[in-house]
Protein backbone atom coordinates (compact mmCIF):
# COMPACT_ATOMS: atom_id res chain seq x y z
CA UNK A 1 0.00 0.00 0.00
CA UNK A 2 3.15 2.51 0.66
CA UNK A 3 4.20 1.66 -3.00
CA UNK A 4 1.10 2.08 -4.61
CA UNK A 5 0.03 5.53 -2.62
CA UNK A 6 3.57 7.40 -4.99
CA UNK A 7 2.27 9.43 -7.02
CA UNK A 8 5.11 7.83 -10.04
CA UNK A 9 3.44 4.45 -9.70
CA UNK A 10 0.46 5.64 -10.77
CA UNK A 11 1.85 7.77 -13.62
CA UNK A 12 4.10 4.91 -14.55
CA UNK A 13 0.64 2.48 -15.04
CA UNK A 14 -1.54 5.17 -16.87
CA UNK A 15 1.57 6.28 -19.47
CA UNK A 16 2.40 2.83 -19.98
CA UNK A 17 -0.97 0.91 -20.79
CA UNK A 18 -2.21 4.30 -22.74
CA UNK A 19 0.85 4.24 -24.87
CA UNK A 20 0.47 0.66 -25.50
CA UNK A 21 -3.25 1.33 -26.51
CA UNK A 22 -1.18 4.07 -28.98
CA UNK A 23 1.13 1.72 -30.64
CA UNK A 24 -1.64 -0.22 -31.39
CA UNK A 25 -3.02 2.01 -33.11
CA UNK A 26 -0.59 3.52 -35.83
CA UNK A 27 0.61 2.43 -39.03
CA UNK A 28 4.25 1.20 -39.00
CA UNK A 29 3.76 0.46 -42.88
CA UNK A 30 5.26 -2.93 -42.05
CA UNK A 31 3.43 -4.48 -44.98
CA UNK A 32 1.34 -6.93 -43.12
CA UNK A 33 3.67 -7.34 -40.46
CA UNK A 34 2.21 -4.73 -38.23
CA UNK A 35 0.25 -7.13 -35.57
CA UNK A 36 4.15 -8.76 -34.69
CA UNK A 37 5.28 -5.34 -34.41
CA UNK A 38 2.89 -4.36 -31.99
CA UNK A 39 3.37 -7.22 -29.79
CA UNK A 40 7.55 -6.82 -30.25
CA UNK A 41 6.37 -3.28 -29.29
CA UNK A 42 3.74 -3.31 -25.95
CA UNK A 43 6.42 -6.02 -24.43
CA UNK A 44 9.18 -4.24 -24.37
CA UNK A 45 6.83 -0.95 -23.02
CA UNK A 46 6.03 -3.60 -20.26
CA UNK A 47 9.35 -4.24 -19.47
CA UNK A 48 11.34 -0.97 -19.32
CA UNK A 49 8.10 0.53 -17.23
CA UNK A 50 8.73 -2.36 -14.71
CA UNK A 51 12.52 -1.39 -14.33
CA UNK A 52 11.45 2.23 -13.69
CA UNK A 53 9.02 0.87 -11.69
CA UNK A 54 11.36 -1.59 -9.68
CA UNK A 55 14.39 0.69 -8.98
CA UNK A 56 11.93 3.98 -7.97
CA UNK A 57 9.64 1.38 -5.41
CA UNK A 58 13.11 -0.09 -3.99
CA UNK A 59 14.33 3.48 -3.30
CA UNK A 60 11.54 4.43 -1.97
CA UNK A 61 11.21 1.52 0.34
CA UNK A 62 14.39 0.82 1.64
CA UNK A 63 16.87 3.81 0.93
CA UNK A 64 14.66 6.56 1.63
CA UNK A 65 13.19 4.59 5.07
CA UNK A 66 17.19 4.42 6.21
CA UNK A 67 17.71 8.04 5.31
CA UNK A 68 14.64 9.52 7.16
CA UNK A 69 15.19 6.86 10.37
CA UNK A 70 12.32 4.91 9.47
CA UNK A 71 14.06 1.79 9.34
CA UNK A 72 15.81 2.16 12.77
CA UNK A 73 12.45 3.05 14.22
CA UNK A 74 11.26 -0.64 12.69
CA UNK A 75 14.21 -2.39 13.60
CA UNK A 76 14.50 -1.21 17.46
CA UNK A 77 10.66 -3.20 17.31
CA UNK A 78 11.48 -7.21 18.01
CA UNK A 79 11.89 -7.11 13.85
CA UNK A 80 14.72 -9.00 12.40
CA UNK A 81 16.32 -7.55 9.37
CA UNK A 82 16.32 -10.44 7.15
CA UNK A 83 11.94 -10.00 7.83
CA UNK A 84 12.53 -6.32 7.25
CA UNK A 85 14.04 -7.33 3.95
CA UNK A 86 12.01 -9.87 3.06
CA UNK A 87 8.56 -7.93 3.64
CA UNK A 88 9.96 -5.21 1.92
CA UNK A 89 10.32 -7.47 -1.17
CA UNK A 90 6.78 -9.10 -0.76
CA UNK A 91 5.23 -5.58 -0.89
CA UNK A 92 7.17 -4.85 -3.81
CA UNK A 93 6.20 -8.01 -6.12
CA UNK A 94 3.11 -7.21 -5.32
CA UNK A 95 3.02 -3.88 -6.30
CA UNK A 96 5.04 -4.76 -9.65
CA UNK A 97 2.02 -7.30 -10.30
CA UNK A 98 -0.38 -4.91 -9.91
CA UNK A 99 1.44 -2.93 -12.67
CA UNK A 100 2.52 -5.92 -14.96
CA UNK A 101 -1.26 -6.84 -14.46
CA UNK A 102 -2.50 -3.59 -15.91
CA UNK A 103 -0.49 -3.50 -18.53
CA UNK A 104 -1.06 -7.27 -19.45
CA UNK A 105 -4.22 -6.61 -19.97
CA UNK A 106 -3.12 -3.36 -22.28
CA UNK A 107 -1.00 -5.72 -24.10
CA UNK A 108 -3.72 -8.39 -24.57
CA UNK A 109 -6.04 -5.44 -25.99
CA UNK A 110 -3.26 -4.34 -28.22
CA UNK A 111 -3.14 -8.03 -29.98
CA UNK A 112 -6.59 -7.39 -31.22
CA UNK A 113 -6.40 -3.83 -31.63
CA UNK A 114 -3.40 -4.01 -33.93
CA UNK A 115 -3.09 -1.53 -37.24
CA UNK A 116 -3.96 -3.17 -39.80
CA UNK A 117 -2.37 -1.52 -43.29
CA UNK A 118 -6.05 -2.64 -45.23
CA UNK A 119 -8.18 -1.46 -41.96
CA UNK A 120 -8.78 1.59 -39.34
CA UNK A 121 -7.89 2.45 -36.12
CA UNK A 122 -9.89 0.48 -33.57
CA UNK A 123 -11.47 3.92 -32.19
CA UNK A 124 -14.40 1.96 -30.26
CA UNK A 125 -11.57 0.13 -28.45
CA UNK A 126 -9.63 3.24 -27.66
CA UNK A 127 -12.71 5.60 -26.49
CA UNK A 128 -13.42 2.47 -24.57
CA UNK A 129 -10.26 2.41 -22.65
CA UNK A 130 -9.83 5.70 -22.29
CA UNK A 131 -13.21 6.38 -20.41
CA UNK A 132 -12.31 3.32 -17.94
CA UNK A 133 -9.10 5.55 -17.31
CA UNK A 134 -11.65 8.62 -17.06
CA UNK A 135 -13.56 6.70 -14.14
CA UNK A 136 -10.90 5.43 -12.49
CA UNK A 137 -9.26 8.61 -11.57
CA UNK A 138 -13.20 10.02 -10.87
CA UNK A 139 -13.77 7.11 -8.38
CA UNK A 140 -10.34 8.01 -6.94
CA UNK A 141 -11.23 11.72 -6.82
CA UNK A 142 -14.78 10.77 -5.46
CA UNK A 143 -13.08 8.48 -2.30
CA UNK A 144 -10.30 11.31 -1.65
CA UNK A 145 -13.04 13.83 -1.50
CA UNK A 146 -16.41 12.70 0.80
CA UNK A 147 -14.38 9.70 2.02
CA UNK A 148 -10.62 11.27 2.96
CA UNK A 149 -9.69 8.18 1.57
CA UNK A 150 -5.74 8.43 -0.33
CA UNK A 151 -6.43 9.77 -3.77
CA UNK A 152 -3.56 7.46 -5.22
CA UNK A 153 -3.78 4.22 -4.06
CA UNK A 154 -7.85 4.37 -4.54
CA UNK A 155 -6.83 6.05 -8.66
CA UNK A 156 -4.97 2.32 -9.01
CA UNK A 157 -6.86 0.29 -7.17
CA UNK A 158 -9.91 1.50 -9.45
CA UNK A 159 -7.47 1.92 -12.85
CA UNK A 160 -7.31 -2.16 -12.42
CA UNK A 161 -10.57 -2.98 -12.13
CA UNK A 162 -12.08 -0.43 -14.95
CA UNK A 163 -9.45 -1.88 -17.21
CA UNK A 164 -10.53 -5.64 -16.38
CA UNK A 165 -14.29 -4.57 -16.89
CA UNK A 166 -13.04 -2.30 -20.23
CA UNK A 167 -11.25 -5.11 -21.37
CA UNK A 168 -14.43 -7.65 -20.91
CA UNK A 169 -16.76 -4.89 -23.04
CA UNK A 170 -14.37 -4.64 -25.90
CA UNK A 171 -14.06 -7.94 -26.30
CA UNK A 172 -17.88 -8.18 -27.11
CA UNK A 173 -17.49 -5.57 -29.64
CA UNK A 174 -16.00 -5.96 -32.99
CA UNK A 175 -14.07 -1.92 -34.34
CA UNK A 176 -17.13 -1.55 -36.04
CA UNK A 177 -19.42 -1.45 -33.16
CA UNK A 178 -21.27 -4.90 -33.42
CA UNK A 179 -21.59 -7.89 -31.13
CA UNK A 180 -19.05 -10.24 -31.49
CA UNK A 181 -17.86 -13.91 -30.05
CA UNK A 182 -15.50 -13.09 -26.89
CA UNK A 183 -12.04 -12.17 -27.27
CA UNK A 184 -12.09 -12.57 -30.93
CA UNK A 185 -9.00 -11.44 -32.50
CA UNK A 186 -6.96 -11.46 -28.89
CA UNK A 187 -3.73 -13.82 -28.86
CA UNK A 188 -3.67 -15.70 -25.56
CA UNK A 189 0.08 -16.33 -26.44
CA UNK A 190 0.67 -13.00 -25.12
CA UNK A 191 -0.24 -14.20 -21.71
CA UNK A 192 2.44 -16.42 -21.23
CA UNK A 193 5.00 -13.74 -22.89
CA UNK A 194 3.67 -11.53 -20.24
CA UNK A 195 3.99 -13.80 -17.41
CA UNK A 196 7.33 -14.09 -18.30
CA UNK A 197 8.15 -10.46 -18.47
CA UNK A 198 6.19 -10.76 -14.98
CA UNK A 199 9.15 -12.67 -13.85
CA UNK A 200 12.22 -10.80 -15.27
CA UNK A 201 10.56 -7.85 -13.14
CA UNK A 202 10.70 -9.30 -10.20
CA UNK A 203 14.06 -10.39 -10.59
CA UNK A 204 14.69 -6.72 -11.41
CA UNK A 205 13.52 -6.07 -8.30
CA UNK A 206 15.52 -8.39 -6.17
CA UNK A 207 18.25 -6.48 -7.43
CA UNK A 208 17.01 -3.39 -6.89
CA UNK A 209 16.48 -3.69 -3.28
CA UNK A 210 20.40 -5.27 -2.82
CA UNK A 211 21.92 -1.91 -4.41
CA UNK A 212 19.02 -0.21 -2.31
CA UNK A 213 20.95 -1.52 1.32
CA UNK A 214 23.82 0.79 0.21
CA UNK A 215 22.90 3.18 -2.54
CA UNK A 216 20.64 6.58 -3.33
CA UNK A 217 17.74 6.30 -6.55
CA UNK A 218 20.41 7.24 -8.68
CA UNK A 219 23.01 5.03 -8.30
CA UNK A 220 21.00 2.11 -7.95
CA UNK A 221 19.06 2.89 -11.18
CA UNK A 222 22.86 2.83 -13.03
CA UNK A 223 23.65 -0.37 -11.08
CA UNK A 224 20.07 -2.08 -12.37
CA UNK A 225 20.67 -0.75 -15.86
CA UNK A 226 24.30 -2.39 -16.09
CA UNK A 227 22.67 -4.99 -14.69
CA UNK A 228 19.79 -5.44 -17.64
CA UNK A 229 22.19 -4.28 -20.76
CA UNK A 230 25.01 -6.72 -19.82
CA UNK A 231 22.03 -9.81 -19.00
CA UNK A 232 20.69 -8.73 -22.54
CA UNK A 233 24.17 -9.59 -24.13
CA UNK A 234 25.50 -12.12 -21.94
CA UNK A 235 24.90 -14.99 -24.06
CA UNK A 236 27.19 -13.31 -26.83
CA UNK A 237 29.27 -11.63 -24.41
CA UNK A 238 29.84 -14.55 -22.04
CA UNK A 239 27.56 -17.76 -23.11
CA UNK A 240 30.58 -18.60 -26.34
CA UNK A 241 33.41 -18.34 -23.85
CA UNK A 242 31.93 -20.02 -20.91
CA UNK A 243 30.87 -23.13 -23.06
CA UNK A 244 34.60 -22.95 -24.29
CA UNK A 245 36.17 -24.02 -21.11
CA UNK A 246 36.38 -20.40 -19.58
CA UNK A 247 36.07 -19.80 -15.92
CA UNK A 248 36.16 -15.87 -15.76
CA UNK A 249 33.26 -16.05 -18.39
CA UNK A 250 31.64 -18.89 -16.52
CA UNK A 251 31.76 -16.62 -13.65
CA UNK A 252 30.19 -13.73 -15.24
CA UNK A 253 28.00 -15.88 -17.19
CA UNK A 254 26.37 -17.18 -13.95
CA UNK A 255 26.32 -13.61 -11.58
CA UNK A 256 24.33 -12.21 -14.94
CA UNK A 257 20.42 -12.35 -15.39
CA UNK A 258 20.09 -14.15 -18.71
CA UNK A 259 16.85 -11.90 -19.83
CA UNK A 260 16.90 -13.43 -23.26
CA UNK A 261 15.56 -16.61 -21.09
CA UNK A 262 12.24 -13.48 -19.85
CA UNK A 263 12.04 -12.58 -23.76
CA UNK A 264 10.36 -14.63 -26.41
CA UNK A 265 8.84 -11.85 -28.34
CA UNK A 266 9.31 -13.90 -31.25
CA UNK A 267 7.64 -17.00 -30.35
CA UNK A 268 4.66 -14.60 -31.03
CA UNK A 269 4.70 -15.58 -34.79
CA UNK A 270 2.09 -17.31 -36.35
CA UNK A 271 2.35 -21.30 -35.58
CA UNK A 272 4.35 -21.04 -32.71
CA UNK A 273 3.48 -20.84 -28.85
CA UNK A 274 5.09 -20.87 -25.19
CA UNK A 275 4.87 -24.00 -23.73
CA UNK A 276 3.67 -24.24 -19.88
CA UNK A 277 7.12 -26.72 -19.05
CA UNK A 278 9.12 -23.34 -20.16
CA UNK A 279 7.41 -21.14 -18.07
CA UNK A 280 7.62 -23.66 -14.84
CA UNK A 281 11.36 -23.52 -15.99
CA UNK A 282 11.89 -19.83 -16.14
CA UNK A 283 9.73 -19.44 -12.85
CA UNK A 284 12.59 -21.94 -11.27
CA UNK A 285 15.70 -19.66 -12.48
CA UNK A 286 13.25 -16.78 -11.16
CA UNK A 287 12.97 -18.11 -7.73
CA UNK A 288 16.41 -19.12 -7.62
CA UNK A 289 17.90 -15.87 -8.55
CA UNK A 290 15.44 -13.72 -6.44
CA UNK A 291 16.57 -16.14 -3.60
CA UNK A 292 20.95 -15.54 -4.64
CA UNK A 293 19.81 -11.80 -4.74
CA UNK A 294 17.91 -11.24 -1.43
CA UNK A 295 20.67 -13.23 -0.07
CA UNK A 296 23.38 -10.52 -0.93
CA UNK A 297 21.01 -8.03 0.04
CA UNK A 298 20.81 -9.35 3.50
CA UNK A 299 24.60 -9.12 3.74
CA UNK A 300 24.68 -6.19 2.55
CA UNK A 301 21.92 -4.94 4.73
CA UNK A 302 23.33 -7.00 7.87
CA UNK A 303 26.02 -4.59 9.27
CA UNK A 304 24.29 -1.02 7.55
CA UNK A 305 24.76 1.78 9.89
CA UNK A 306 21.44 3.04 10.35
CA UNK A 307 21.94 5.85 12.94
Amino acid sequence: MELIRQPIFLLLMSASALFIAFLSSISYFGFGDEPKLVKDSVLAVMLLTGLLASVLSASNSVAREIRTGTALAVLAKPVGRAQFLLAKYAGLAGALAVLAYVDLIACLLASRMAFDAYGDTDWVALGILFACFVVAYAMGGFSNFFLRRPFVSDAVLSVAVMVTIGFIIINFVSKDGKLQPFAYGVDWDMLPAGILVLFALWVLAALALACSTRLEVIATLAVCSGFFLLGLMSDYLFGRRAEAGSWWANVCYSILPNWQLFWLADALEEGKHIPARYVGTACAYMLLYVGAALAAALWLFEDRELT
